[in-house]
């Protein structure tokens, strides 16, 4: 069994992490995945999936969340950030799978939405459906669209608080460092009990970048690997405005940076941060005017929401490492995971 950072004597950090240190310690999210695995003819292969990150239990088109996302390298082809920007608001699931996934798990989600909304396209507005994605096409053959409707129900129904890390899900074909890459999560408390989450599917980045480890050689070609990309959810039950999320999602970068990315030209590298500390009701009851209460940006608890998000950026890359096992793709090519005995603990 592969093990967490922590685990292996790494602390990220000096905050205090969450029961499960995962998203999922932030209450009311919930995350699931399908893993797609299948040996084809000619050397191809099935190294893919799809994960479903759900921001509270309830109907998320009537009862939208405030997000905010920022783009650190545009190279990416993700759908609902165009909407999410303008309206600071979630109102579904938010997908990640593979590049060439994206319209399949859009439209798959679509129907989801559909099925569990009448009203949706009848009676009131449209959905914005937000799905991430990350190249997977050195380990899996990515020009066979393998998404299929019951495996986005699936990761969308089968969520749930524990959050099983490494080659799952989104991350079964990504390569992080020359390792193999994947599913990683943390989480860090913050004062008056709240709670900031992070779940990344990591797919960037050489040897000689990570910090963390001496250097190892490899047989890889880098001219074969993509420059690759990373996708960063942040959630948070602290109830913050959508400009606010906006700001908690460029912090993330910071751990982004640390861990040794230099944000290559053909990077993808974008971060969603949403917060259930309140939600926006898609029915107005007729009133013009609503009001909420926010956290202040002058107060202590935004600061230490900077550092949380930070330390939980870096420390959920780590663990997408550490949890991944050695696996073999397209092409015989192999991706290995990385040995435990490379890596340096990080200074308290």
């Amino acid at each position: 069994m592969r093990k967490r950072a922590r685990e292996l004597g790494i602390k990220i950090g000096s905050m205090e992490t969450g029961k499960q240190n995962q998203i999922t310690d932030v209450p009311g999210v919930k995350v699931g995945h399908v893993t797609l695995l299948e040996d084809l003819e000619n050397g191809e292969c099935i190294r893919t999936g799809v994960t479903a990150i759900l921001p509270h239990e309830g109907n998320l088109f009537k009862e939208k969340v405030p997000a905010g996302c920022f783009v650190l390298n545009g190279y990416g082809k993700s759908t609902g950030l165009v909407q999410l920007e303008e309206l600071g608001e979630i109102e579904s699931p938010i997908m990640l799978t593979n590049t060439f996934n994206v319209g399949n798990v859009m439209q798959h989600t679509l129907s989801y939405m559909l099925n569990e909304t009448k009203e949706i396209g009848d009676s009131t507005g449209s959905l914005n459906v937000v799905v991430g994605e990350c190249n997977d096409m050195y380990l899996n053959s990515a020009r066979i669209a393998t998404i299929r409707q019951q495996d986005v129900f699936q990761a969308i129904e089968k969520a749930g608080t524990k959050v099983d890390e490494g080659g799952v899900g989104a991350g079964c074909g990504m390569v992080c460092f020359q390792y193999k890459g994947g599913v990683g999560t943390a989480s860090r408390k913050i004062k008056n009990s709240f709670v900031i989450g992070v779940l990344v599917v990591s797919n960037f980045g050489a040897r000689e970048e990570l910090e963390l480890a001496r250097f190892q050689p490899t047989n890889m070609d880098k001219e074969k690997l993509p420059d690759g990309s990373i996708m960063i959810i942040v959630a948070t039950d602290a109830p913050l405005s959508d400009r606010q999320l906006k700001r908690l999602a460029k912090r993330a970068t910071v751990g982004l940076a640390k861990t040794g990315s230099r944000i290559h030209h053909g990077s993808g590298d974008i971060v969603i941060a949403f917060s259930n500390g309140y939600t926006i009701h898609h029915f107005s009851s007729g009133e013009y005017r609503e009001s909420r209460a926010t956290i202040r940006d002058d107060s202590k608890i935004m600061r230490e929401l900077f550092q949380g998000v930070a330390e939980a950026t870096e420390e959920a890359i780590l663990n997408s490492l550490t949890k991944s096992e050695t696996t073999k793709g397209r092409k015989d090519r192999v991706v290995e995971a990385i040995p435990y005995d490379v890596l340096r603990k990080a200074p308290n």
